[in-house]
């Protein structure tokens, strides 16, 4: 995946704006978690499908399948750098409507959920 779209610009969601798109209308929604499954077991957000970004050679092939490149595409780490490079890659895969989720988890737990575990 490394570094290969960098040019193209990726558009963002705060926190803020995350939770209240879950809360009004999460059914238009496509959510990837790119955390390794260690921190998901210690803070996750449900309706996020977890892809970690360490097992890319085994879902990457299948993300049209998984995913619809037409449907909004929100995308989650733990403060915003992974989730920023599966933005890129998304986007040369010709998703279409893909946003970075500034601060990520960390930002979520600080700002909207102070129960959700931080790490």
């Amino acid at each position: 995946m490394a570094h290969q779209f960098l040019s193209q610009p990726i558009a963002q969601i705060s926190v803020e704006q995350l939770h209240q798109r879950m809360c009004e209308s999460p059914e238009g929604l496509q959510l990837i978690d790119v955390r390794e499954e260690e921190e998901v077991a210690i803070a996750h957000l449900e309706g996020f499908e977890n892809l970690p970004l360490s097992a890319f050679a085994e879902w990457s092939d299948k993300i049209q399948t998984l995913f619809d490149p037409d449907t909004e595409t929100l995308v989650l780490c733990h403060h915003g750098s992974r989730s920023a490079q599966m933005c890129q890659w998304l986007l040369g895969q010709g998703f279409t409507h893909v946003k970075n989720i500034v601060g990520g988890i960390d930002a979520y737990s600080l700002i909207i959920d102070r129960s959700i575990p931080r790490y």
